[in-house]
């Protein structure tokens, strides 16, 4: 048995001394020929990464892209965004079982070029696109399948990669929702121009990261930290032993020896010194955010900037790079490489450009070890931008103004991010209804003013309505230009000048080719309007001033017919209707067959019952127009010139100043703004795509509602459907009729107001969500304006514009030398007459329309009518 065991004890010591020297033997061949195995697991690898991406880039391929189009009003709360990012999560493994780890990824597009301020889109999984379409925002955001982007090549490009820096287990800093946290980056790329091909687009790539790479990741972490600690301890150690023998040399130690008779061996005297013992590692401490696996995601952020001029595209990562640094805290993003004086070795540069490009062009992730962080971290690159992010004004939400587009309508200056002025618009077609506010000489009649003169130079015609007169010596001489003195008229009742001359207008006449009732129905709501007549409160004056003008209106229409229309009546033949039996006699008989059967009946049997004291109501004002010399001149023509129907059609522009503000004033007010009302909706006999535009401005509304309250609210309701437009000022909205009002701020295309008092301009603000607020409208500078405007069927803003200046905008167009001559031209145009011949014309007029009355009506006529109309 002995000798047995012996020989197998021998037998096993031979097998380890031969395994081991085996072990030896090959250990020396691996020394020696190192470069077998290498090559072998360098083919290994090679053949690995080629199988590798070869699938990636087939699992690429199944790849789907959403673009999310947040409303104006979108303001999601923090646990609708982290739902959002949980969703990104989960699809980013929504992969075939083959899939490299690198396809799996959700990818975050922020991209500008200078016709969107951020578009932002998500490419992900082709199995993820109905979880990723259906988001916890709501309908406050639109989404919707996005189309591939095809770059057009670029001179200059750069490229950077970012990867997350400080302790590799803190936080990025909590970043609040309000300001947006997407602000930053938008302010980056505010001043992107895309004439210049500028373009910055920012790649977030989320993945989920398998649990063996998480728990590596968490052993590396914490043998690090006990590596600290102990290094920490045995510092702390050396300290106290260097302490303990500085104390120990010291002459205060070698005294107390001395005084105790404890010196002796050197050993005895000694301290004992008790090093630290390194303590316990925190994992919860030492790991950080990486301590639990719930929402850790990897994620990689890739940056490309690119423009057609030098310098611009490296300035513009410069400015995303300060963009990140918001969200830095404990950790914070840095651009991945290394410098070396003015040269940086990155993602822009070989060998890491290659990889870049292709994880680009891909969509593949493969971020660095580092890049671990929480879902919570992302709160502000999960979403679109939100109503707290304020967005820059491209040339795409607001097209540049040209001088002679007649599709364009300009609005003002507005400044760039980056210092630039550039003169913007809006599309005329679009533009419906404007509506200006602020107080006086804060530029609404300026820029109202700015935006007619570039309209008539681009061939629109339009109607200037100003009761004081200052906006024409203003316009003059940017409108005295050849081209346009045939097309310009002038309406002014202000008798200005030693020799005044006034042009004409019949309300009443038949002589443009008017439509009976429409004309009698005109008149009568102008009446009513400026009067404040209505069926219960004045129902008999109505009445009277209905007959009586629609027995005028049919001795006009007969006159015309007969070829005669300088002997029609005017409206100062009212007073001679009623009070006057034979003129009444003359016309009723004139007239009998033009009458419909009910107004026949009343003038035989009602008017003959009416006190002589019912006629004063409907008298007194026409008498006072007959006292005003200008008035009595201007509406006392038989054939009266003033016809805004027709100006409409021709493209003309009629500037129109009716004197003031008076009783007086207030009634022609009416009566202009009522036929311009009837002649609008006469557009109706023309098809829809041959209405001429056509566009009213209203300086002063106060004044002008004052008149004719229902009349203009109606224009704001119904001028649309007939290529009519109407642009609006007044310096208290409050002060307008609440059905002016109400029409106004429904129907307005562009909202605009000045500086004012804040009770002023609050009704405007409230419009925009008091964003801005009154306090900050109310103390804007002269000419500085906050407006809402449409473009393309959106509203854009409010934003600040500058109101243009007309010395400033139209210097090129001003002709001061020929104002003189553009002033007689559009007098001309208007036919206008001196005063005083008009007025003797005037006194002339009744016998006139007597002689027609007597020739029109038989003989047996009159003598029947006689006893009917007494």
């Amino acid at each position: 048995m002995g000798s047995t065991a012996e020989h197998l004890s021998g037998q096993a010591s031979g097998e380890v001394l031969g395994l081991l020297t085996g072990l030896a033997h090959i250990a020396e061949w691996l020394i020696t020929h190192w470069y077998a195995p290498a090559t072998a697991a360098l083919v290994v690898w090679a053949v690995s990464e080629l199988v590798v991406r070869r699938l990636a880039r087939a699992a690429s391929a199944q790849r789907m892209a959403l673009e999310l189009v947040p409303s104006r009003h979108f303001d999601p709360s923090l646990e609708e965004i982290f739902r959002r990012g949980v969703q990104l999560a989960r699809a980013s493994t929504s992969m075939p079982w083959w899939a490299p780890r690198r396809s799996k990824t959700v990818q975050i597009r922020l991209r500008a070029d200078g016709t969107t301020p951020l578009r932002y889109r998500l490419e992900g999984p082709a199995g993820a696109q109905r979880l990723l379409s259906i988001t916890p925002f709501g309908p406050a955001v639109t989404v919707k399948r996005a189309q591939p982007i095809v770059d057009k090549f670029r001179k200059h490009v750069v490229r950077a990669e970012f990867v997350l820096r400080g302790r590799p287990t803190a936080p990025l800093r909590e970043v609040p929702l309000e300001p947006d946290p997407l602000q930053p980056l938008v302010d980056a790329v505010s001043d992107l121009r895309a004439e210049l091909g500028d373009l910055a687009e920012v790649r977030l790539d989320i993945q989920r990261a398998p649990k063996w790479v998480l728990r590596a990741r968490r052993v590396q972490l914490m043998a690090q930290a006990r590596r600290v600690e102990r290094r920490e301890a045995q510092r702390a150690a050396r300290w106290i032993r260097q302490d303990a023998s500085g104390i120990e040399d010291s002459l205060t130690w070698q005294l107390q020896q001395l005084v105790t008779g404890k010196q002796g061996g050197a050993v005895s005297g000694r301290r004992l010194v008790m090093p630290p013992v390194p303590r316990r590692v925190d994992a919860a401490e030492a790991l950080g955010k990486l301590a639990e696996d719930d929402h850790l995601v990897r994620v990689q952020l890739l940056v490309m900037c690119a423009s057609d001029t030098e310098g611009r595209a490296h300035a513009r990562l410069a400015q995303l790079q300060a963009a990140f640094d918001v969200f830095g805290g404990g950790a914070r993003w840095a651009m991945r490489g290394w410098r070396l004086g003015p040269w940086r070795f990155g993602a822009d540069r070989w060998p890491s450009r290659r990889g870049f490009e292709r994880r680009w062009a891909l969509g593949h992730c493969q971020p660095p070890k580092m890049n671990w962080v929480r879902l919570s971290e992302l709160t502000g690159l999960l979403k679109p931008h939100t109503v707290h992010c304020r967005l820059p004004l491209l040339t795409s939400d607001l097209p540049a103004f040209q001088h002679g587009d007649p599709e364009l309508l300009l609005q003002g200056i507005y400044r760039a991010p980056d210092g630039r002025r550039r003169l913007v618009a809006t599309y005329a077609k679009e533009t419906l209804f404007e509506v200006g506010v602020g107080k006086a000489g804060g530029g609404k009649t300026e820029r109202a003013l700015a935006q007619a003169i570039g309209w008539a130079h681009a061939g629109g015609g339009l109607m200037f309505l100003d009761p004081h007169r200052d906006s024409w010596p203003r316009a003059l001489p940017f409108l005295a230009h050849d081209y346009l003195a045939e097309r310009i008229a002038l309406i002014d009742l202000n008798a200005v000048g030693p020799a005044p001359q006034v042009s004409s207008w019949n309300p009443i006449g038949m002589h443009q080719g008017q439509v009976a009732h429409e004309v009698v129905e005109a008149v009568t709501d102008a009446y009513a309007s400026a009067l404040g007549w209505d069926d219960a409160s004045a129902p008999r004056a109505l009445t009277i001033l209905t007959a009586a003008v629609a027995v005028l209106v049919a001795v006009n229409e007969a006159a015309c017919r007969a070829g005669r229309p300088e002997d029609q009546a005017t409206v100062f033949h009212v007073r001679a209707l009623l009070t006057d039996t034979a003129f009444r006699k003359a016309a009723l008989a004139a007239v009998e067959g033009r009458l419909d059967e009910e107004t026949r009946s009343w003038w035989q049997v009602v008017f003959p019952t009416l006190p002589p004291d019912a006629f004063a109501v409907v008298l007194n004002p026409i008498a006072r127009l007959a006292a005003n010399p200008v008035t009595r001149a201007f509406l006392g023509q038989s054939a009266g010139v003033y016809n805004i129907r027709a100006a409409m059609d021709s493209r003309m522009i009629v500037w129109v100043c009716p004197g003031g503000n008076g009783p007086t004033d207030r009634l022609i007010t009416a009566l202009l703004a009522r036929d311009l009302l009837r002649a609008v909706r006469s557009r109706r006999d023309i098809p829809e795509d041959r209405r001429v535009p056509f566009r009213a401005y209203f300086d002063e509304l106060i004044t002008l509602t004052g008149a004719a309250p229902e009349t203009i609210a109606a224009m704001f309701e119904d001028f649309r459907k007939y290529r009519v437009h109407v642009h609006g000022m007044t310096q208290l909205l409050a002060r307008l009729p609440t059905p002016v009002r109400l029409s106004l701020v429904q129907n307005a295309s562009t909202l605009a107001s000045t500086a004012g008092s804040q009770s002023a301009v609050a009704p405007i603000t409230a419009e925009w969500g008091d964003q801005p607020g009154p306090d900050i409208v109310a103390a804007l500078d002269r000419f500085e304006h906050y407006m809402s405007l449409t473009v393309h069927g959106r509203r854009i803003g409010p934003v600040r514009i500058t109101g243009p200046h007309l010395d400033e905008i139209f210097a090129d167009h001003a002709r001061p030398h020929q104002t003189t001559a553009l002033e007689n031209a559009a007098r001309a145009n208007a036919e206008a007459a001196p005063l005083s011949q008009l007025a003797a014309r005037t006194t002339e007029q009744l016998s006139r329309v007597s002689t027609l009355l007597t020739q029109l009506a038989p003989p047996a006529a009159r003598a029947s009518k006689e006893n009917h109309y007494s």
